[in-house]
């Protein structure tokens, strides 16, 4: 029988390019945030003060977790000059926390290094500077390992992979064989994936439980088996999903052992009645088949009865762990937390049944001899359904977590997000080619396997009286099963002849439907893809989100720059003249930055920090919204790359445009511009 390609039907591809659509769809309104992100500082990055603050004060977008050693500030030598207790200077919308400082600290330029773990918990970190007096050298060598980082960051993206897959596989595979192939719960192959499944999700919780205290904190991979650092990991939010995952496992472990032990028994149970039942239309007695009937009713009854307990149990387990994501991850923070984290587990079981179905559907078609037509078919609705949920929680995800065209195209959680639409574009495009192949399996394919079983036993009895002509020539004939027994040459090679047939029985009625092989081809290329969008997947949950991306962004161009009222004006911007060396910084310093007279000093520095000694500069000032300015200042050089200017005068407090001209050589000049808020 050739094999040809499935022709699309219009209805259906109409269908198809909807759910697409609605992948594709991206709601531009309202404000959501994962990762938290600093959004300002006191003193700012850079500033230069006059005289020592009392403390040193951090400003989130979200709530973060700190401890003791949190926030760190250190002087030029490197000791460490705070208290060391954190203040939470929370208040309403506002997340800010700071230490206390040691009185009279003296001039030179202070580091401040600070870590903590966002409230979807990742871990943030990040360091800046600030001067007391005068910029002066310093000894503080930054870390140069990001949070999350270094060997201990791979392992625990490691696990997370892991963790991902093997819920898929657990769940998907489980919800295969009792959603669309109960006969499956007595397939080897099935049965090694789902159990496989449940040893790599437990595996890796486990090791993200350990891996947690360094992965948030010191980076080293030892502190895995710190105790301490165990039981403050457990008194986390994190922590706490990842117990009551594991603690859910152990559910799991009871679900799977009663699906491939009592549950396989019925469904055998069930098929020997099948076959009695067949013997009985063919004529057996009918008293011998009237109590078995009775038996086979109470049998049927006790299997639909425990059909319906696993499928309750088992989504209540699979709801469970996919909660565990949903209570730890981007779907807690940000706004309507209460709609967001159903959505999320919604999104997950979705993806599980798709996937991990997929999987078990793959192994079944390559390692099983025969899987039913009507379980497909069954398992192609199942598919078609995930995907409509996909679709909806999908956008809803994407509206919370990106929510504009600017951050979906601008943004590293927006092109993952992009690519994964993609993705799942070319997935879907892949399924509905198997679903095809599916409408084709032939009806006569189980004619073809009665009649490859039929060859194959013929070739058995060929093969039979092969061995016993043999025999007769040779004089010693052993038809005998208890003769074979006694001759252990024989034994093991009439067992050899058996494996080879029924390798060959199995091989044969696993491909007598060549509509078949086609659709293993076509779900082997979804497993493919669904590999890679599931890898995207794990890398979009450890993402900054868009929208927090872009406020960071605002934050530091604008919020950054604004001053608070009565505290230095500080602000550094990059120039590029376009001639020879002139490529560099400016740092603009205004204090004490409010209204009347103001101390000016800029400093103008090389790409590598080292002072440009341009030939000129200057600097200009405007009120917009006054319609003052621009107010020139040309500032006097005090030496290499820097220049300073007193009594400047600010006649009203707002926002003022800054404009800072660089010449570099007598035709190579660039203009630089920020807006400050003077007090």
């Amino acid at each position: 029988m050739t094999i040809t390609a499935p022709r699309f039907g219009t209805a259906p591809l109409l269908r198809l390019l909807l759910i697409t659509a609605a992948l594709l769809g991206t709601v531009l309104a309202g404000t959501a945030s994962a990762h938290a992100a600093l959004t300002g500082s006191n003193p700012k990055d850079g500033a230069v003060l006059a005289t020592a603050p009392k403390d040193v004060t951090l400003t989130f977008s979200e709530q973060v977790a700190l401890g003791n050693d949190s926030i760190r500030v250190l002087d030029p030598k490197s000791k460490r000059v705070d208290t060391g207790e954190l203040n939470n200077l929370c208040s309403g919308n506002i997340i800010k926390y700071g230490v206390t400082l040691h009185a009279g600290l003296p001039e030179g330029t202070y580091t401040v290094a600070w870590q903590a773990v966002s409230a979807d918990s990742h871990p943030i970190a990040g360091a800046f500077t600030f001067s007391i007096g005068a910029p002066s050298k310093t000894a503080v060598e930054l870390p140069k390992q990001e949070a999350g980082g270094g060997l201990v960051g791979t392992l625990y993206g490691i696990a997370r992979y892991a963790a991902y897959a093997g819920f898929v596989v657990l769940v998907g595979g489980a919800a295969f064989v009792l959603a669309c192939w109960p006969r499956g719960a007595n397939a080897r192959p099935v049965q090694r994936l789902v159990v496989q499944g449940w040893v790599t999700l437990t595996a890796a919780t486990l090791a993200m439980l350990l891996l947690r205290n360094p992965y948030t904190g010191s980076g080293e991979v030892g502190d895995a088996f710190d105790l301490a650092g165990l039981q403050a990991v457990l008194a986390t939010k994190t922590g706490a999903a990842l117990v009551s995952r594991l603690l859910l496992l152990g559910a799991a472990a009871l679900f799977i052992a009663v699906l491939f032990g009592a549950y396989a028994k019925r469904i055998t149970d069930a098929d020997a009645d099948a076959d009695a039942d067949a013997e009985s239309d063919a004529g057996t007695s009918t008293g011998a088949t009237t109590g078995a009937g009775g038996d086979a009713q109470e049998r049927a009854k006790e299997q639909k009865d425990l059909s319906f307990g696993l499928a309750i149990g088992g989504t209540v387990v699979a709801t469970g762990i996919a909660a565990t994501w949903a209570l730890s991850e981007h779907a807690s923070t940000g706004i309507q937390p209460g709609v967001a984290m159903p959505v999320d587990v919604l999104h997950l079981l979705a993806v599980a049944a798709w996937l991990g179905g997929l999987v078990a559907l793959l192994v079944a078609l390559h390692r099983t001899p025969a899987i039913d037509r009507s379980a497909v078919l069954r398992f192609s609705r199942v598919a078609f359904w995930s995907v409509v949920v996909l679709a909806a929680t999908g956008l809803y995800q994407s509206w919370r977590q990106v929510g504009s065209w600017s951050a979906l195209t601008g943004t590293s959680y927006g092109r993952l997000l992009l690519l994964k639409i993609g993705l799942v574009g070319v997935l879907v495009g892949v399924a509905w080619i198997s679903r095809r192949w599916t409408a084709r399996l032939s009806e006569t394919g189980t004619a073809a396997h009665a009649d490859t079983e039929a060859e194959v036993e013929v070739e058995a009895e060929a093969i039979a009286d092969t061995e016993a002509v043999g025999d007769a020539d040779a004089g010693a004939a052993t038809t005998d099963a208890a003769q074979a027994s006694d001759d252990p040459v024989r034994a093991a090679q009439l067992a050899r002849q058996q494996a080879a047939v029924a390798t060959a029985k199995r091989k044969r009625i696993k491909d007598a439907d060549p509509e078949r092989a086609g659709l293993r081809r076509s779900v082997l290329t979804e497993a493919g893809v669904a590999v890679v969008l599931l890898a995207v997947t794990t890398v979009l949950t450890s993402t900054e989100p868009g929208r927090t991306e872009e406020q960071a962004a605002r934050a530091g161009s604008s919020g950054a720059s604004t001053a608070v009222p009565d505290r230095p004006v500080d602000i550094t911007l990059p120039f590029d003249t376009g001639g020879t060396d002139g490529k560099g910084t400016a740092r603009l310093t205004l204090s004490p930055g409010r209204s009347g007279a103001n101390e000016l000093h800029l400093w103008v520095n090389r790409p590598n920090g080292r002072p440009l000694d341009a030939p000129e500069v200057k600097v200009a000032f405007t009120l917009t919204a006054e319609k003052i300015g621009p107010l020139p200042v040309v500032p006097d050089r005090v030496g290499t790359g820097h220049w300073s200017a007193s009594n400047l005068q600010i006649p009203l407090p707002g926002e003022w445009r800054v404009q800072i001209t660089v010449r570099t050589s007598d035709i190579d000049q660039s203009t630089v511009e920020k807006n400050v808020k003077v007090g």
